[in-house]
């Protein structure tokens, strides 16, 4: 089943998923397998060796390329496995531009290694599109962005930023890690590639580690097949199959996420001890109509300022249910200090510009019963 009328929640359940033709298992099996058979000289049954293809790889790739949309999907083993991916296409001389506020590691990983290539980049505020268009140059090939960014959730308008890559004939990349393709679809507002850490919400149970291209023309799928062929850098059948299962909930968990977010950012808007939140669903959140046009739902990554990194870390220190740890997506709520995790590898200076203070915490909130979460937060904050 691949018909792209079908529903949302039917293709995540559906696509690329269809029944084991040989037992009927319902279940997409987990290959682990290196080799196959051949049949003669250059003969197949549709693969030869498990780092070029694998069943269980490609029923993910075919299932999370029809819920973004595009024409193939390409699974990596991690999100920055994926990003590495993405900039193979480029070639010494070329000129990227990256928001200026994504996941720390996509900064050291351009600015500390890419970069040493002979790529050249330019970080910029991608929230005002009139900031793409001053940083383009002739050698301008990519233009990638997060939206919302990590940890501030600013959002960048989509449309508007693809409009302005098209008409300079360059490609525009997506992180699209916080939404999820459940509450945003950028291909569907020009994007041509849309990449996933898929060790947050796509797996959603904190058990994976993977990362995904998902791609619109037939040359980024021949760069990104050649590339995974060529480094190894894939995902495991059975990392494989975890994502699989974490699809086919990904929509009931979706929407419990973003309905626990919303009442989580009301509680903290309302605190006497938060400075201020950072969450798109709220109507004091300058982007709050932006979001409302190309999300389908706010999620539940927040941000918030606690005042000092003794105030936070008193907070981290006393939650009970929720954990403070290092990621996110994940069914139970996860709470930690961007400063010293995410962006540790951003300069102090840098941090400070883009407005990640030491008293800065996000949480991704989970899908438990919403009062306990509250209540833990009320305890928690208590504390400090």
């Amino acid at each position: 089943m691949t018909d792209t009328q079908h529903g949302f929640s039917t293709r995540a359940i559906h696509d690329g998923q269809e029944p084991d033709p040989r037992t009927g298992a319902v279940n997409v099996p987990i290959y682990l397998t290196s080799t196959y058979e051949l049949q003669g000289i250059e003969k197949h049954r549709g693969w030869e060796y498990s780092r070029v293809s694998n069943p269980t790889r490609d029923a993910l790739e075919t299932n999370l390329a029809s819920l973004e949309g595009g024409a193939s999907g390409h699974v990596f083993g991690s999100g920055m496995a994926a990003i590495a991916a993405l900039v193979t296409m480029l070639n010494a001389g070329d000129h990227v531009i990256c928001g200026d506020n994504v996941y720390g590691g996509t900064t050291r990983l351009f600015s500390q290694v890419i970069v040493r290539h002979g790529i050249e980049f330019s970080f910029v505020d991608t929230s005002n599109p009139e900031n793409v268009c001053r940083a383009i140059r002739p050698t301008t090939r990519l233009v990638h962005i997060e939206t919302p960014t990590n940890p501030m959730m600013t959002l960048t308008d989509i449309r508007a930023v693809a409009n302005v890559c098209h008409e300079h004939g360059i490609d525009m990349s997506v992180d699209n890690t916080f939404m999820s393709p459940y509450f945003q679809r950028p291909i569907e507002f020009g994007a041509d590639i849309v990449m996933h850490s898929t060790t947050k919400f796509l797996n959603g149970h904190s058990d994976g580690l993977g990362g995904v291209l998902v791609a619109t023309k037939p040359e980024h799928a021949e760069t990104f097949r050649f590339v995974q062929k060529c480094t190894g850098g894939i995902l495991s059948p059975f990392e494989s199959w975890l994502i699989l299962r974490g699809v086919k909930t990904l929509p009931v968990r979706m929407r419990q996420h973003d309905e626990n977010g919303r009442q989580v950012a009301a509680y903290l808007a309302k605190h006497p001890k938060i400075q201020h939140v950072f969450y798109p669903g709220l109507e004091s959140h300058p982007q709050h109509e932006l979001a409302k046009r190309q999300m389908r739902g706010f999620g539940s990554m927040i941000a918030f300022e606690v005042g000092s990194r003794a105030n936070a870390d008193k907070l981290l220190q006393s939650v009970r249910i929720i954990t403070n740890g290092e990621s996110l997506g994940g069914v139970e709520s996860l709470i930690s200090h961007s400063a010293t995790t995410t962006h540790a590898a951003v300069s102090p200076e840098e941090r400070r510009r883009i407005g990640i203070t030491e008293g800065l915490v996000r949480i991704s909130v989970g899908i438990e019963d919403i009062a306990d979460i509250l209540a833990d937060l009320d305890q928690a904050l208590a504390a400090i």
